[in-house]
């Protein structure tokens, strides 16, 4: 069954409970990641890298995740070459999220591709795809809405609620976020 809402952004879809094999593999993933990903030091990207291909992530060359990067489902993951999910990011994604080459998502910004239709009966599960783009930037602390693009060289300032797709070589700040301005060299 899918619904649709409109929000500015990708629409959300309805998704259908999680199955038993969705259940097993996230809890498999729980273990691996508290017991090899996150006691992992810090310079061992490599390892970490093999671990989310191991777990279905699609990784390029150079990417860097950090050993407290909370992510919800390999699966569900790619980072681009030099990309990188910094210290205390947390990747719920339920849905696909796409970091571009050289992308960054700095710490404990929350990328969240899920939320609750809370108009509908039994608040069904609702899902987009998340995307940072190649040279985006997402600052500390910054939250990005479900099915949020952050278009190629765009920065979400720290702390920013991005509930909007960011256009190219713009910078937003602020809850709701709002343009502040372009990046210089953009043009």
């Amino acid at each position: 069954m899918s619904q649709q809402i409109d929000t500015g952004r990708a629409p959300l879809t309805m998704q259908d409970p999680p199955g038993l094999a969705n259940k097993i593999a996230r809890g498999l993933w729980g273990l691996v990641w508290l017991l090899l990903y996150r006691p992992s030091p810090r310079p061992l990207h490599a390892w970490r890298r093999l671990l989310l291909r191991l777990f279905g992530a699609k990784v390029g060359k150079g990417a860097l995740a950090y050993p407290s990067a909370v992510i919800w489902a390999p699966w569900n993951l790619s980072l681009g070459p030099g990309s990188t999910l910094g210290d205390g990011v947390d990747c719920y994604n339920v849905a696909h999220v796409r970091l571009g080459a050289g992308a960054v998502a700095s710490q404990r910004a929350y990328l969240c591709t899920a939320s609750r239709n809370i108009d509908a009966p039994g608040k069904p599960l609702m899902t987009a795809p998340i995307v940072l783009a190649d040279h985006s930037w997402v600052a500390a602390e910054a939250y990005l809405a479900p099915g949020v693009t952050v278009g190629e060289g765009a920065v979400a300032a720290a702390r920013a609620v991005v509930t909007r797709s960011i256009a190219p070589w713009s910078v937003v700040a602020g809850n709701p976020a709002r343009v502040i301005r372009r990046r210089q060299g953009a043009d």
